[in-house]
Formats: structure tokens, sequence, C-alpha cells
């Protein structure tokens, strides 16, 4: 998850809008919580999934969906009247140069969830493809945004399975990663951004939001939310640090394959069913599993149509066999 947009002013009015960087710097914050829990996951201090499921999904949803949305208000604010095409390509480079870095990193340290197409590459491409509608009325904005947002719920493409392809986000399999960010939908955000600045400008908001000049206690919040790419690229190497060092003194309890197999598969369960029905579902499957020697593959996100289908065809009977026999002990 995380960050930079652009925030070049406007010619009119001159002044900086304040609030926007306050509440970037909030959602840096935010953001800062979100990798911190997953640091302990990641370690094994929290159960598996804790932050793949449930409120945490909704809550790091929440924080990149407000970072894009600020990319597109910030970029009609800096380009809306004219596109300034210096400011504009080197900040597009920092952001797109980070993103690189971020790959190149992640593709040592962690291999199998290696962020090929982050935020941060969300937010270069997003940034890039926003000056096409800038000059677009602001319904008609929101209205592609809607379509970007709602795409992936109705196209999902085989043919975009590739690797290579995966950025689309619009491919019948979700990919591995510790954090992906693909054009559809997160585009959208960065529409509604623009649309929104788009009438708030038409409305006279804009130069209200620049007057506001909040009291010294924001300083810190403006600080961070004016040089977030910085925080960004420092605070996740900062935190698992921490952890990793704390990790050495105290380390967590390690668990089984399969008693993380059942936490996870039970945490993502209830998302849908009740625990009882979950319980004994995730126990088909690991059983299963577990005689037909895969469970390996599963760890190691086997992407294989082969094993995807099998996969499918086993949550599929382990359903019928969980629902017949609580049908048969009269659980609803």
């Amino acid at each position: 998850m995380t960050i930079d947009t652009p925030t070049a002013p406007v010619p009119e009015p001159s002044r900086r809008i304040v609030a926007i960087d306050i509440v970037r710097g909030i959602a840096l914050l935010a953001m800062a919580s979100y990798h911190f829990t997953w640091d302990l996951e990641f370690f094994g201090y929290t159960d598996p999934g804790l932050t793949a499921f449930g409120w945490w999904k909704i809550y790091a949803r929440c924080i990149a969906s407000t970072f894009l949305f600020l990319v597109g208000v910030s970029l009609y604010l800096a380009h809306g009247r004219q596109i300034r095409w210096n400011g504009f390509w080197k900040r597009f480079a920092m952001v797109a140069g980070a993103a690189i870095a971020i790959s190149v990193v992640t593709r040592i340290a962690t291999p199998d969830g290696f962020i090929f197409f982050g935020i941060l590459h969300e937010i270069a491409l997003a940034s890039l493809l926003g000056l096409a509608v800038l000059r677009l009325p602001a319904l008609l904005t929101l209205a592609v945004a809607a379509l970007v947002i709602a795409a992936p719920v109705y196209l999902r493409f085989e043919a975009l399975d590739h690797p290579w392809l995966w950025w689309i986000g619009l491919s019948a399999i979700n990919p591995r990663s510790n954090d992906y960010v693909p054009l559809f939908p997160w585009f959208g955000a960065v529409l509604v951004g623009i649309g929104t600045a788009k009438l708030a400008s038409a409305a006279g908001l804009r130069a209200r939001l620049a007057s506001l000049m909040p009291g010294r206690w924001a300083n810190p919040l403006v600080f961070i939310g004016r040089h977030s790419l910085a925080f960004y690229l420092i605070h996740q190497p900062l935190l698992i640090g921490c952890v990793w060092l704390f990790s050495q003194v105290m380390p967590a309890q390690v668990e089984s394959l399969q008693v993380n197999f059942l936490k996870t598969c039970q945490r993502s369960c209830e998302q849908t069913r009740n625990a009882t029905f979950c319980t004994s579902y995730c126990s088909c499957m690991l059983t299963t599993l577990e005689g037909e020697a895969a469970l390996d593959r599963l760890e190691n996100n086997d992407q294989t149509a082969e094993f995807r289908a099998h996969l499918g065809d086993l949550a599929a009977s382990c359903t019928a066999q969980t629902e017949e026999k609580m049908d048969e002990g009269g659980t609803q």
C-alpha cells in the first residue's frame, strides 16, 4: 500500500491547500499502522491471514482509495488549467523510479510475493493516464470512474492471465503479491478525485479550502503529507527492521503448515459462512490436500491452470460434503 501524490500549486488560487496535506498525512499514518500489523503477521506474532480478510482488508482498501483519490485531486489542481510538463515529468520520474526500486528490492527479499505492481506503480500510471481526462466534464469523468471500478466484477479474461498482463487487473486469477494495486479498479479512485476536484472548483470550494490555515497542531501532519514519498520509502524498512530485531530477542511461536492452513482457511471462509460450517469445511480441505500431498503446492502459490481447477473442484466437493453433514445433524 502507499504513495506520493502530485501537489504542485495552481495559478489561482496560488496558496497551497494545506487541508490536502493534512488528509494525506493522516492517510500515511494509517498506512503505517496497517504495515506494522502486516509485519507482525509476517513474523508470526498474529494469526496468518489477519490483514488479508475482514476489517483489516477494508481498512487497507480505504487507505489505498484515499491516496489515489488525492492523486486525482492534486493532478487536477496542478494541471487542470494547463499541464506543467517539466514539473509533471520530474515528479513522474521520482514516483516511477521509486516503484521500480520497490519491485527490485521485494523481488530479492520476498520473491514469492514481490511487488510487481503496487500503489506507487499505480500512482505513476494513473497520473499519466489522468492527464487525458482533465478536460472532460466532471460528471462524465465520474461516470467513467464508475465503469472502471465495476469492470473487474463483470470482466475477467483468461487471456490476461500472463504475469506481464497482471497489472491490468482483469485476469481470471488473483496474483500473489504483498501490494497489488492494478489499473482496474483502482484507476477509478483517481478519476473520482479528478471529478470531485472539478466540481469543487466550479462551486468555489477550492478557494475556500486554500484559505484555511490550521493551528500548529497540524504541522506534523502537513510535514508528513508534503514528504509522502520519502515517508513511504523509509517507514516500512524501519518498521519491519524493528519487528525483526524484536524477533531475535523474543521469537514468535512457530506453528505447523497444517495449523496455519486451518487458521487462514477459517478466517477466509467466515467471510461468507458460519464458524461451524467453516470448521468442518476447512478440515475436509486439509485432509484431502494432505492425502494428495498437495499442501505444499498451495503454500507455494501454484498458479497453474490444472491446480487452480483442481482446487475449485475440491472446494465444491468439500462444500457439498459439509452441507450434507450439517443437514443430517440439523445445523443451519
